[in-house]
């Protein structure tokens, strides 16, 4: 009996490998493997060029995020943010000593509700810090308005949304700071690594000064051989995370429609599915470009997809239920019970019932079909 092949559900993109050996051929020369060297330039200003905004790098997105915070959630103790994410989000609040103050999420496409907003904000509130999750975007315009009326920063989670657009700009120019990850997992990857994005005016900083200061962040608080101004980490992405995402840049686009014809396929084979009620899709707000960077999928009851999951899985195929448990009931949160972890119905429901189906550039019709049709049966 032949074995049918594994499915993840996703796979890291990767240049062709001798691309990738021809970028790093020099550093076997040159010996400077780190600290800011060449090929992190050339990387920091091929994502200023595509964004059109200033970027930072970092050699995590986690610590890019918890930079962010470092700098603009200065004023205050609180940070508002969603239970409807991945555990960085929240961690990197409790790691900066800030407290987590919870906001239900939308219905339509998971992210943070604005309509609960603004009762959450205190004299505490330091900062606002949504997620655009899946990579669909935030209604930016509404959280915006909320932020001006009470002089807020807002930080945004955008793991998952490299590259999105909406409005006709790029997602990650949106609020004082954005915050990118490139883990192998995302849909642009240096194997580990992210930035935080920043357009001119970052919470009343000019864009030079929110760089020095992220510099800061990330290099020690070393200036330069004898100025150590700030007791900074140390979060640099070194010379080979940067001639990955060169690379892998140079490929993007290409992998990106890939996914999205995939995508299509999926939309297709899911049909009878979607007419008889039996799941339904968390689609991007009108007005954006997806990256195509997950494939969450509805489903009618949490029993369903439980029963899905374990279907899928018995069958060699592995799909995520992103994002379950929420955040406030993990083990290391679900006894700290922080504001609003109890009043967010709707993150709650979507958690139970939500499963993110395999995805990536070379998954093939057949294998989508295989898919669907063991979710069906």
């Amino acid at each position: 009996m032949t074995k049918k092949k594994e499915i993840s559900v996703t796979r890291t993109s990767l240049p062709p490998f001798e691309e990738y050996c021809a970028a790093i051929r020099p550093l076997w020369e040159s010996r400077l493997m780190t600290n800011m060297g060449a090929l992190h330039g050339q990387f920091s200003d091929a994502l200023r060029s595509r964004f059109g905004c200033g970027v930072t790098l970092f050699s995590h997105g986690h610590l890019a995020l918890e930079a962010a915070l470092e700098i603009l959630a200065c004023r205050g103790s609180e940070v508002i943010t969603t239970p409807f994410t991945f555990v960085s989000t929240v961690h990197a609040i409790v790691r900066r000593g800030l407290t987590p103050v919870f906001c239900d999420v939308l219905p339509s496409d998971g992210t943070l509700n604005p309509a609960g907003l603004e009762a959450l904000i205190t004299p505490r509130t330091a900062a606002i810090l949504p997620v655009h999750v899946y990579g669909n975007p935030c209604d930016v315009d509404a959280i915006e308005a909320v932020a001006r009326r009470h002089g807020l920063p807002v930080i945004y989670d955008a793991a998952h949304a490299f590259d999105v657009r909406y409005q006709d700009r790029p997602l990650v120019t949106f609020g004082d700071a954005s915050i990118l990850s490139f883990h192998a997992t995302k849909v642009f990857s240096t194997i580990e690594g992210g930035a935080v994005c920043y357009g001119e005016d970052a919470a009343g900083m000019s864009a030079a000064e929110f760089a020095v200061r992220l510099d800061d962040c990330k290099n020690f608080g070393i200036r330069d051989e004898e100025t150590c101004v700030f007791p900074g980490g140390n979060a640099k992405m070194n010379e080979l995370q940067a001639a990955m995402g060169l690379c892998n840049l140079r490929h993007f686009d290409e992998a990106v429609a890939a996914r999205g014809r995939v995508l299509t396929q999926y939309l297709d084979a899911l049909t009878p599915l979607l007419a008889s009620g039996a799941v339904s899709l968390l689609l991007p707000r009108e007005g954006t470009r997806p990256n195509y960077a997950y494939s969450p999928v509805l489903f009618a009851s949490p029993e369903a997809r439980d029963k899905a999951y374990t279907a899928l899985r018995e069958a060699g195929i592995h799909p995520r239920k992103y994002f379950w448990p929420p955040v406030t009931d993990t083990q290391c949160y679900r006894s700290a019970r922080y504001p609003g972890a109890d009043d967010t119905p709707v993150a709650h429901d979507l958690s139970a019932r939500v499963l993110c189906l395999p995805l990536y550039d070379s998954l093939t019709p057949e294998d989508v079909r295989r898919i669907v049709r063991t979710v069906a049966d």
